[in-house]
């Protein structure tokens, strides 16, 4: 500003009387808020750095997988402890642990890691809704679905919030599932308040888990999520008739039908008759590696003269894992008596590096202390060729009850999870005293 006020003076011939005095600081007063006005434009016209804030992710949410059925909802609960964030997800009463929770500025990833499966998504602008996918290692490859969530989960199927009259589902059904390979079995059992409607189908060797969902206006909805397994089931009922479809995943439908029935309790296999044994002294063997890379056998010293429990099961079965803490609640209870078991798992990849890794984590989630050992691929017809002592794996879950001299006792196909109730409760009842028997034989 100097500058501007020598030439001035020079223009003036360098006057000093009180009126030009006055016009000159005038004119150097004007000139200044000049400046300040071009620097305040000149500041407000560079770029500003982004600022990244972390949007709040906790509480309830209605996730939706898009599935080749339609939605197929299901209640998310994220929660927060200190820095660590947590996830359950909700199937009626039921909730659904996962194994960990990443969650950065918007960015979300929800990690089933005992199924090697996760969900990933991106919070919106406005901390409202999730956009993003599921996946999960499959036989065929990596499974994959659209996911969809947004907050509050004040109803699961959209047609809870119209004004339909409710349809009456409530009781026991007699079920066919028809696909390309066949017919099979099955119970449904639904229990129901207002629209809302809650149960499982139980199966010959298990069952599809805490179903819930809504009947109304002639239509039921069902859906069930854990995390690896993604099920819609959707039916028409017509003149007490159930008819619809089932969707598995990506891939997967059979479409069903039932009826109504008030005893469906010979409607189903048992499961304790299912499997038989091939070899001619009813003996059975193995051979394979644990997760240390050690070759264990039956005829190991650790199973000499003791009752002993094979147990044929997948990482990645529903019902396998509802299985394994109660075996390794009967192992914990009763090895000190003699007892010993050893589980066989067949898993999906081959790639022995990966397999041994998802047997770890089903160990350690299950806190197994019995030896678990990578035997082969879950393809049925493989696995029977592979044990060689057993007429067809016809599910997993199989257990293989053995005496002390290692002679077959009892055979048990398949596992009714906490989902079905009073079925899985005297079914853990009954493996107890086939264990009892055992050790007192």
């Amino acid at each position: 500003m100097e500058n501007h006020h020598a030439i001035f003076h020079q223009t003036l011939g360098g006057s000093s009387s009180p009126m030009i005095k006055k016009i000159s600081l005038l004119i150097i007063i004007l000139v200044l808020c000049a400046c300040e006005q071009t620097q305040q434009q000149t500041s407000t016209q560079m770029p500003q750095a982004p600022i990244l804030t972390q949007l709040e992710i906790t509480g309830l949410w209605r996730g939706v997988l898009s599935s080749p059925g339609g939605e197929l909802p299901f209640g998310i609960d994220i929660s927060k402890e200190g820095e660590n964030y947590s996830a359950k997800i909700l199937n009626g009463e039921e909730r659904v642990d996962t194994s960990s929770v990443e969650f950065n500025h918007r960015e979300l990833i929800i990690h089933f890691d005992w199924y090697d499966a996760r969900i990933k998504a991106t919070i919106s602008e406005d901390g409202q809704q999730l956009n993003g996918e599921w996946s999960k290692t499959a036989p065929e490859g990596i499974s994959r679905l659209p996911f969809l969530a947004s907050r509050g989960y004040d109803y699961r199927f959209r047609q809870e919030l119209d004004n339909a009259e409710n349809s009456n589902v409530a009781g026991n059904w007699e079920v066919v599932f028809s696909d390309e390979d066949g017919d099979d079995v099955a119970v449904a059992e639904f229990s129901q308040q207002g629209k809302i409607v809650n149960g499982t189908f139980l199966t010959p060797t298990g069952d599809y888990r805490f179903l819930a969902g809504s009947a109304s206006n002639q239509q039921l909805r069902l859906s069930a999520f854990d995390g690896a397994h993604a099920f819609l089931f959707s039916a028409q009922l017509d003149d007490g008739l159930l008819q619809g479809d089932f969707w598995s995943r990506d891939s997967y439908h059979a479409s069903w039908q039932a009826s109504k029935a008030e005893d469906t309790n010979s409607y189903l296999p048992s499961s304790w008759e299912m499997n038989k044994i091939t070899t001619k002294d009813n003996s059975i063997s193995f051979a394979f590696e644990n997760l240390a890379g050690e070759t264990i056998q039956l005829s190991d010293e650790r199973f000499n003269h003791k009752p002993v429990l094979v147990n044929l099961f997948g990482t990645w079965c529903p019902n396998c894992n509802d299985e394994a803490p109660v075996l390794a609640k009967f192992y914990d209870k009763y090895r000190a008596q003699g007892l010993e078991m050893v589980g066989l798992a067949f898993e999906f990849t081959e790639d022995p590096v990966r397999d041994k890794r998802q047997i770890s984590r089903f160990k350690q989630r299950h806190n197994i202390n019995y030896p678990l050992l990578l035997a082969g691929v879950n393809d049925k017809t493989k696995a029977t060729k592979i044990l060689g002592f057993l007429d067809k794996v016809k599910s997993y879950p199989t257990t293989i009850f053995l005496d002390s001299n290692h002679q077959v006792v009892k055979i048990h196909t398949g596992f009714s999870g906490p989902g079905t109730g009073e079925h899985y409760n005297k079914l853990v009842n009954e493996l107890e005293a086939e264990i009892i028997a055992l050790l007192d034989h």
